[in-house]
């Protein structure tokens, strides 16, 4: 979202110049994201992913425990179908 720092406030894009400069002040705003650098067009999610090391990280235990609770509740839930 488009920052002013003369005015301090934020803009919404309707509400800055064709040019991209602020409707108040007039001072060219440039539009930032999030993180900075990071755009939908240099997202890698693969690179996101990874570890600080490069090697891909592995799921947490806790997730593979509510996966496999969450299995054997379904599988429970279709055999008392049939009961």
């Amino acid at each position: 979202m488009p920052w002013c720092e003369t005015c301090a406030k934020y803009l919404a894009p309707s509400a800055m110049s064709q040019d991209g400069s602020c409707s108040a002040c007039g001072r060219v705003v440039a539009t930032t994201t999030i993180n900075g650098s990071i755009t939908p067009e240099n997202l890698d999610l693969k690179r996101l992913a990874r570890g600080s090391n490069g090697e891909d990280v592995s799921l947490p235990w806790h997730f593979k425990l509510l996966v496999g609770a969450l299995v054997l509740y379904l599988s429970w839930r279709v055999i008392d179908l049939f009961r």
